[in-house]
């Protein structure tokens, strides 16, 4: 991404007296469920104020401004499908288990009916905005792929992987999770008819791991 087009910082509200937490979920809860249903441009903040119960001041007191609430809707939806803890340190766990299971919570976040629909709607209201476009992919499937990449570099420093561009396979992982299905559920294809899911993660890992398991004696 060329700084040009590198998306700028949304106003956040200015420090003061701790917020109320409670009313913050409501707000994101709101948001996510409005943007899903309606896009970006098709929301008001006066929309959202009403969703959740509260005043409009109360959602700029939180949040700054609808870029900066979308960024954490967004974010707050991918963490509830995909929660981060999926990417936190287990080096216990077999690889190959560790990186099913990732696979699988990514699937079925992918391929879920909300997740499909807000998709298109997103895609239609973040065109013309290039640098909305890129908050929305930093805060959703740039934020996934950057934990797995993390994840990706702890597993190489420990030999189980020889990964010497953990972004790049990050990117790789899911480019070969998504396959065509995510792009057919998005055009309105029966993408799902007969599609065996744990075969295809299965498959997944294997290609990933013949590409970058660590070899012995290397």
């Amino acid at each position: 991404m060329s700084t040009a087009s590198a998306p700028q910082a949304s106003q956040r509200p200015a420090p003061g007296r701790p917020k109320d937490l409670a009313k913050r979920a409501a707000i994101l809860e709101a948001a996510e469920s409005l943007f899903l249903e309606h896009g970006f441009e098709g929301v008001s903040m006066d929309q959202i104020a009403a969703r959740a119960g509260v005043s409009k001041l109360t959602v700029y007191s939180h949040f700054g401004d609808k870029d900066a609430l979308f960024f954490d809707a967004v974010e707050h939806y991918c963490d509830r499908q995909v929660p981060t803890t999926l990417f936190t340190p287990s080096p216990q766990q077999p690889l190959r288990e560790r990186l099913a299971g990732i696979a699988r919570a990514v699937y079925a976040l992918m391929a879920s009916p909300e997740a499909v629909a807000g998709f298109r709607l997103m895609c239609a209201s973040l065109r013309a905005d290039s640098a909305l476009a890129d908050r929305f992919w930093a805060a959703g499937p740039g934020h996934l792929q950057a934990g797995f990449a993390a994840l990706l570099a702890r597993r190489t420093a420990a030999g189980e992987l020889a990964v010497d561009d953990p972004v790049r396979a990050s990117a790789q992982f899911f480019a070969l999770l998504r396959g065509d299905l995510h792009p057919r559920l998005v055009m309105g294809c029966d993408a799902l008819a007969g599609f065996d899911m744990d075969a295809h993660v299965e498959a997944t890992v294997d290609v990933f791991l013949r590409a970058y398991a660590a070899r012995q004696g290397t």
